[in-house]
């Protein structure tokens, strides 16, 4: 099942800005951190698969294995040039599990996205129609580790296996069709390290937690390609075939976090990410691509909290409120045009009538344009919903 949702992951983002390099990049959020503006470096507990820093996998009970699933639902509303439009995408976010191995050492796995491609728009042109489109994206598949040598100290890392296609087309028709597609495929690794420190105060009532994560730069492996066909010639050129290796590369990494557990009932986080993409490499195909398209450095604040009422109290007072907000400064710049994203979030988690399973519910509201010129506008709202699986896999009963 795993392998199976690859496909329908790289299919959920709606948008012509993820056109340009390697489309829209993903931060390895749940459904839980998603309505808390998608805080999580400093994130821990019993009932979370926080994959954003692999340190808190440490932290599970010794009974306990979690199953996280996500899905989401897209409305986008955008504008350009006075010209409106409406877009509608969705599918499955990830898939995750957790488990403790042994005492102080936990593991997860599961697949993510890491980056997707998806938008469709066309128009007239002199003496004819041009049409562009494009989809795919990166998944990745993970093992992680997280380890706690020392009192209130966590160490943990995920090992990945990247892997994916995007297409970008254009169609253009007049006199005679044109057909043009950039193609990138990518089969590769990739590793993410991270560490926790939490300080207990209050008696153990109030927990304050830093949490950082990093991802080193490295170099991408596949292959990249244009795809020329007219129908004049009734043939299909490959143009541009390259190897990714030494040509394109992933952006160091480094996020920051600090998380407060107030009276065991609210949850306050505020996180900070830094990617250095200015100093990555990539090679735009000659013809296919935009060659004043650059990369910009990529710098993200986030800040969320939660409320749990009673957890062991009534249904109402079990249950989880959330809210966020976020500010995205992306790495996509097109002809001096740096792309912008942020908003608010909100989000419920229910816990199932028996057991400890939850429910968790959210909506967002993004507004994303470029700046100091606006190209489009959009502004998007995003239903999501995830079911954390809650299960005592490993509760040996007593044979008398």
């Amino acid at each position: 099942m795993v392998l199976g949702c690859g496909a329908a992951m790289a299919q959920i983002v709606t948008t012509p800005y993820s056109k340009m390099g390697y489309g829209m990049l993903n931060d390895n959020v749940s459904s839980i951190q998603r309505s808390m503006g998608g805080v999580g470096y400093a994130m821990k507990g019993g009932r979370i698969i926080n994959v954003m820093n692999p340190a808190s996998y440490a932290n599970v009970d010794s009974l306990t294995f979690l199953w996280d699933v996500g899905v989401e639902l897209t409305n986008l509303w955008s504008k350009e040039n006075g010209n409106k439009g409406y877009n509608f995408g969705g599918g499955l976010d990830y898939l995750t599990g957790h488990f403790k191995v042994a005492k102080g050492l936990g593991a997860a796995f599961g697949l993510l996205p890491y980056a997707s491609v998806g938008y469709a728009y066309g128009g007239d042109i002199t003496g004819g129609h041009e049409s562009r489109s494009g989809n795919g994206g990166f998944n990745q598949l993970f093992l992680g580790l997280g380890y706690e040598p020392l009192k209130n100290l966590s160490l943990g890392f995920n090992f990945s296996y990247l892997f994916g296609t995007t297409s970008n087309s254009t169609f253009i028709t007049s006199n005679s069709t044109s057909y043009f597609t950039r193609n990138m495929k990518i089969r590769d690794w990739n590793l993410q390290l991270g560490a926790q420190y939490s300080l207990p105060m209050r008696a153990g009532r109030d927990l304050l937690t830093l949490g950082v994560s990093y991802q080193p730069k490295k170099s991408f492996h596949g292959n990249a390609w244009g795809t020329k066909y007219d129908s004049q010639d009734s043939k299909v050129d490959t143009i541009g075939y390259t190897s990714m290796k030494g040509n394109y590369e992933q952006a160091a990494s480094i996020g920051v976090g600090l998380s407060y557990i107030l009276d065991r009932r609210f949850t306050l986080e505020a996180d900070y990410t830094y990617q250095k993409w200015s100093g990555a490499k990539y090679q735009p195909i000659a013809g296919f691509e935009a060659q004043d398209m650059k990369f910009d450095d990529r710098w993200k604040v986030a800040a969320g909290l939660q409320y749990t009422p009673n957890r062991r109290g009534s249904y109402v007072g079990a249950m989880a409120f959330r809210i966020g907000a976020f500010y995205d400064h992306d790495y996509l710049n097109y002809n001096g045009n740096n792309l912008r994203d942020y908003g608010i979030t909100a989000g419920l988690g229910l816990p199932a009538p028996n057991g400890k399973t939850t429910i968790n519910l959210g909506v967002e509201w993004h507004h994303r344009e470029s700046k100091p010129v606006t190209l489009i506008t959009e502004n998007y709202l995003n239903i999501t919903l995830g079911v954390n699986f809650n299960e005592l896999w490993f509760w040996k009963s007593r044979i008398r």
